[in-house]
């Protein structure tokens, strides 16, 4: 009996320390682009920073100026540039471990 109490009480800790991990790198994963926005419609073939509609990867938008493809500049570059436009997309790329 009590080497089951040890086993609950281990797993029991462990999911918990998963959980604060997981926690913990979705808040630095979110502050890795603090300062930054999207901005869309100004972007080379090729240099976009995420996917699109059309495509799956960064990198992959095969004309320049595409509406829908976007990379991240410093807040307040967009709104500067003729052409660009602000967007809010999910970004799906893997993070930096």
């Amino acid at each position: 009996m009590y080497s089951s109490k040890n086993l609950i009480r281990t797993a029991m800790t462990s999911v918990l320390a998963l959980g604060a991990v997981s926690f913990a790198v979705s808040a630095l994963a979110a502050d890795e682009h603090a300062g930054e926005e999207q901005c869309a419609g100004v972007i080379k073939a090729g240099k976009n920073d995420c996917a699109t509609a059309t495509n799956a990867c960064h990198g992959h938008v095969t004309t320049d100026a595409n509406a829908m493809a976007w990379i991240y500049l410093p807040k307040g570059t967009c709104d500067r540039i003729a052409g660009a436009h602000l967007v809010k997309v999910k970004d799906p790329t893997p993070q930096k471990q």
